[in-house]
């Protein structure tokens, strides 16, 4: 039976929201994402589609076996190689990355859209000084990546902890584009509380290079609109002539990574948690509210219910069990409760092997049918032993076998792996991580043997 309620009962406000449940909150955004409010169907058969592939993501997320496993490879940079389009002009030329985006579908016809890759021109806007992109650090042809470093001081914790916009926009962001850098000289926005004095506050705005950076910040959001203009049609393409349905509403990250990816990095987070163990919880924690508020943030744009978090430093190897529990999944859990708590669907992007976590992430705290645990390395078996009846499982095709190995490759892994945790449904078949390249018809035996596998 359908978790959501009549499509002639469609509702798409959320009058009352704040005396639902969290299943009702859930019900509410599935009955609007599977309603297709705004698509324009070519045809009655797409709208059809549209809403059988949105069905059976509810059927896997509920633990049910639906009528076919849903597919869907996570795209990087393989749209655009398959429409011999370079990275850099990926990156760049947002006309060529949406025409590959369209080829990609109308070729491969996955279950839900794929996020494009991110717009370089606007990260030249920014300047910024933490990331690497085609032309820009590396070869025009290879992905874009992040620059680790201690972009946050060890000494800096109780700046964070104090006021993490305030930070933010003083410190850290300044480090990482040039763009920010003049913006540190800004005043705190907490001091213009006072009409009195408010003309004193504000006089850092004529600075010249205040000015410019402003302009700058202004010249990238043009820019991203347009990035977002070209390639938005290539997603209502997909919907409208093809009835694949989006699935990512937006993303969010562990606490816990926010300090040990994007601010102290690897070496710098491994050194706190022998010298200042409780700076790291006490940050985390006020992280966290941020971490929800962000990722409900950028639901609200969509209709699409899922919030997907790529995991990084808890993966087996970065951190013993007892660390995982103690830094790394309470304030992780109490995000993803945030969110499930407003109707959202974590989908938990264990990059690594998870091996030594799947009894931690079987956790009480978190209710059962509330989320997908999507792995990359992970010993799919026992991943499903773990979590079968309690969390929908996904994953995990080797995007080396994508880009390496044969069809019949292909063919026989997928296979095998459907008979190892499709067989009672609360399966989703992915790739374990993001393509960046494949052969076509190594993706596309992927793609046809789990459409057509019935088990």
């Amino acid at each position: 039976m359908s978790e959501t309620p009549p499509l002639a009962a469609q509702d798409p406000t959320f009058d009352g929201w704040e005396g639902l449940s969290w299943r009702e909150r859930r019900a509410r955004r599935l009955r609007r994402w599977i309603g297709a409010l705004g698509v324009e169907f070519e045809h009655d058969s797409n709208k059809e589609a549209y809403r059988e592939r949105i069905q059976l993501f509810i059927d896997v997320l509920r633990l049910l076996k639906p009528d076919r496993v849903p597919v869907l490879p996570l795209m990087g940079f393989y749209p655009a190689r398959y429409g011999c389009v370079s990275p850099k002009e990926a990156m760049h030329d947002y006309e060529k990355l949406a025409a590959a985006q369209i080829a990609f579908y109308e070729q491969f016809q996955p279950d839900f859209q794929s996020q494009p890759v991110a717009p370089g021109t606007v990260f030249d806007r920014l300047g910024l000084e933490f990331v690497e992109w085609p032309g820009h650090g590396v070869s025009e042809h290879t992905p874009w990546q992040y620059v680790e470093a201690e972009y946050m001081k060890a000494d800096e914790y109780d700046a964070l902890i104090k006021d993490p916009s305030d930070y933010f926009r003083g410190t850290f962001l300044p480090r990482i584009g040039s763009a920010f850098a003049p913006l540190a000289r800004l005043e705190s926005f907490a001091n213009m509380m006072e009409a009195s004095t408010l003309p004193f506050n504000i006089l850092p705005f004529a600075d010249p290079s205040i000015l410019e950076a402003v302009q700058r910040l202004a010249d990238a959001a043009q820019e991203t609109l347009r990035y977002l203009k070209a390639t938005g049609a290539a997603n209502v393409h997909a919907a409208a002539r093809l009835g694949i349905p989006p699935l990512v509403a937006g993303m969010a990250k562990a606490p816990y990574d926010v300090l040990a990816d994007t601010l102290r990095g690897t070496r710098g987070i491994a050194t706190d948690r022998f010298h200042q163990p409780d700076k790291i919880i006490e940050a985390a924690e006020r992280l966290t509210p941020l971490m929800v508020d962000w990722a409900v943030d950028q639901a609200a744009g969509t209709d699409a219910p899922v919030v997907m978090f790529a995991l990084h430093k808890g993966a087996d190897g970065f951190m013993s069990d007892a660390e995982f529990r103690k830094f790394y999944w309470p304030t992780l859990k109490a995000v993803m409760r945030g969110l499930i708590n407003q109707g959202l669907v974590p989908l938990m992007s264990a990059e690594g092997s998870y091996d030594s976590r799947l009894e931690a992430i079987v956790d009480e705290e978190i209710p059962a049918e509330s989320v997908i645990w999507l792995f990359d390395q992970t010993d799919m078996a026992a991943a499903k032993r773990a979590l079968g009846g309690y969390a929908c499982v996904a994953g995990n095709v080797p995007t080396s076998l994508l880009a390496g190995g044969s069809a019949e490759d292909a063919e026989g892994y997928v296979t095998r792996l459907l008979e190892q945790c499709a067989g009672d449904g609360g399966f989703m078949l992915m790739s374990g991580s993001v393509v960046d390249d494949a052969k076509p018809e190594t993706l596309q035996a992927m793609i046809e043997t789990g459409r057509t596998w019935k088990g």
